[in-house]
Formats: C-alpha cells, structure tokens, sequence
C-alpha cells in the first residue's frame, strides 16, 4: 500500500461531503418554480388568505354584535378582498438562478473547504503519519502482539516511522494491556523512562492482576527514583505479595526499596523471608544465597553509617502550609556554614511530610561526592549547619516562592535537629 490509499481515502471521502454540502445549499434553488413568468409565492398567500378570514370573522361578529351595521359590514368585506388581490399580484417571486451559477457554488465549496483545512495549520505531520502506518502499520501491530520479537530490516529503515505506528496502534487499542506493555519495551530501549513508566502505569491499570505487568512497573518506577520506592510502587508491590506471598521479584524490590528509605530492619526481614523461601527449593541455591548474605551485610554497613548521622525533624508552619502544592519537592542538607556543596543531602517528595512534620535520616549514604562526606566535616570540625527547602519547580537551587527556614547550626557531635520552615522566599 502507498500513502495514495489512505491520503486518497480522505480526499474522496471530503470532497464527497463537501459535495453533499454544496448541493444542499443551491437546494432552495432547485426547487425554485419555474413554470410561470411571474410565479406567485404560496406560502406568503396562504398568509394572506388566513388574514383574510380572520379580519372576516371580526367584521362578522362585530357586525352580529351590532358594532357595524350591514353596509358598513359589506363595505369593509369588500375592501378586503380588494386588498387580498392587490396582495396576490404584487408577490415578488424567488429568481431561479441559471445552471451556471449552480456549479459554481458547487464547485466553490469544496474549493473553500479544502482551502480552510490546509490554512488552518500544518498537515505535514498528518502525512507523515499516514505514510507510517502504510508502510509499517501491520510490522508494528506485529510487534505489539507478540506475532514478531523483531523488525525485518526494512522497517527501521526510519525508526521514527515504526514509532509512531506503534503509539498510534497502542492508542486505537488502549484497552489491550499488553500492548502498553511492549510499547514500554520499546520505549526502555529508547532509554525513554518517563513514557515507559507512563505505558506501564496504564497497563497496570488496566490489568492489575497480571504479576508480569505489576512487577515490571514497580522494579522500573524503583530504578528510575534512583532505588527508592514510591507510594505507588510500594502499593504495587504489596498487592503482588498480598496474592502471591512467595513472589521473590517483589520482595527482592521490597527490601532493597526499604534498606535505600533507611528501613533497615524491615530490609533484613524480607532478606530473611526471601533467603527462607529459596532454602526451602531442592537443588543448589548457594550463588543466590550467597548474594542475599552480600545484600544483608550491605544492609548492616548501610544502618551504621546511618546510625552515626544526623536525624532531622521538619516542621512546617501552620501559616504556611495552604502554601504546600502536591507536586512539591522536599530539600533537606547538612552544609559547611560558610557555604559550598553539601556533606549530606536528599531530594523527597511532600508527601513525606504528615500533619506538617517529617523526620529525615541525613548520613554519609546522602554524600553527594565520595569525598564530602559527613564523617570527613566532623573530623575537620567543622561547623555544619542543617537547612530544609520546599521547591515549588524541584530545582535544586532556591527560586522565588520556595518555602524555606532559617539554617540551624549543629555541633560536630551532634546527632539530632530540628528545623521549622517558615517564610517564603520574595
């Protein structure tokens, strides 16, 4: 197929309408009379007429009444019949207009029409699309269920076109999950995290029982929050676990989503259950058993280097918190006071904040550089200061708007603070 198919459809089947369009506007002139020299309107004599008998049937009972005497009565009878075949005779007819004007109009509207579709915008786009899904339209439809893994040569000759056969085939058939599914695929290999996440999510949505789909949205919503777990991947997550409690997929993320939110025990207790259900298969475990006590001792590291930082306690002021958007972005450091990059640092969503408070767990975990770290400021004492930030656009740095407080100044020893956000940056 050539894009004559469907850009030719489209073109027939507007000028058709358009067509339609133009023969139902000259309609009126078609059914114009053209029988008599002078044709006379019925429709305006019908009016006449009905005038006619009701100003009659007033001079009738006005003369029963004995409002108007008889001669009076015939007199004003007669005037109005008079004034009915003035009426009659002076009715202007519609002019029929001749066969030229007629295709005139009927060609001018579909000229017109086309016209205003072309100069509305760029249809450049539309062609492009259009050539797409005839050149590659069933190689992507294919692909997206599962009758092919891969492309013959041909139709990556331009990937873009086999990309947007694909999302305008997932989109015609959104209510498929698995085609979202493969659409995130191919998105991933695209290095496109947010619009995978996005095709996984409605894929989820649309099948949450599927275990494949679930786990595959939470594992890269866990890697794309760089090893955290959100609200809506954690949910994920426990509802694989509250139907299959033996998904070691999901508790593998579960404990590794706990031990990067600092939840180190709850981290331990999933190595402990995944350790356990694998223990428990005949054959031999030991490279994977092996990797769980590597993760397990990575945990432990993990929980002291976190018992020897810095636990911060956020509170927002009470006037300030209509202020809080649901989008916004928690910035909580640990700084030199005289300034430059943070020892400890961690970017949260709001949502960690309930009831205007949150308690943060700053360590050298939270290093932004292998060097700077907390341990190294304290052995140089130096003298740290704590700030916390609400950013309204998620900037690292300050901008007109943001929610912040003053910095508190901690000594070297230091294990605990507490910082109020309470003023708004002008």
């Amino acid at each position: 197929m050539t894009i004559f198919s469907t850009a030719g459809l489209f073109i027939a089947l507007s000028l058709f309408i358009a067509l339609i369009l133009a023969l139902i506007t000259i309609m009126p002139w078609l059914r114009a009379s053209r029988t008599q020299e002078k044709p006379v309107d019925n429709q305006l004599l019908d009016i006449n007429v009905a005038v006619f008998r009701e100003r009659l049937a007033e001079l009738k009972t006005d003369k029963d009444s004995g409002t108007i005497d008889d001669s009076h009565y015939q007199n004003q009878k007669l005037e109005l019949e008079r004034q009915l075949l003035d009426a009659q005779r002076e009715v202007t007819p519609m002019v029929a207009p001749g066969i030229k004007s007629r295709l005139i109009i009927m060609a001018w509207v579909p000229i017109l029409a086309a016209m205003a579709y072309l100069m509305v915008g760029d249809r450049t786009p539309v062609f492009k699309l259009w050539a797409a899904e005839d050149k590659v339209g069933q190689v992507a439809d294919d692909l997206l269920t599962g009758k092919i893994d891969q492309p013959p040569a041909w139709a990556i000759e331009d990937g873009t076109q086999l990309i947007s056969a694909m999302q305008t085939n997932v989109y015609r058939h959104a209510d498929d999950p698995n085609r979202w599914m493969r659409l995130s695929e191919l998105f991933l290999s695209l290095e496109a995290t947010d619009s995978a996440l996005e095709a996984l999510s409605r894929a989820y949505r649309l099948s949450p029982d599927n275990e494949e789909i679930a786990t595959t949205y939470a594992q890269i919503s866990f890697f794309a929050n760089k090893g955290q777990l959100d609200e809506s991947s954690r949910r994920v997550l426990q509802d694989v676990l509250a139907k299959n409690p033996g998904h070691e997929g999901a508790q593998m993320l579960m404990a590794m989503g706990e031990a990067r939110s600092s939840n180190f025990d709850q981290a331990q207790g999933w190595i402990k259950r995944l350790r356990d259900s694998i223990s428990s298969k005949p054959g031999d475990h030991s490279q994977a058993l092996a990797s769980l006590d590597e993760l397990s001792a990575n945990v432990m590291a993990q929980q002291q280097q976190a018992s020897e930082g810095v636990e911060v306690t956020v509170r927002v002021s009470s006037g300030l918190l209509p202020l809080v958007k649901a989008d916004d972005v928690l910035f909580v450091a640990i700084r030199d006071i005289k300034g430059g990059p943070p020892f400890a640092a961690k970017r949260l969503p709001i949502s960690i904040i309930k009831q205007g408070e949150a308690t943060i767990s700053l360590s050298d975990l939270d290093a932004m550089m292998p060097e700077r770290t907390l341990k190294s400021a304290r052995e140089d004492k130096v003298q740290l200061a704590v700030i916390a930030r609400i950013s309204h656009s998620g900037n690292a740095s300050a901008e007109s708007g943001d929610l912040s407080g003053n910095p508190v100044v901690i000594s070297a020893e230091q294990n605990q603070a507490n910082v109020e956000i309470n003023q708004q940056i002008p």
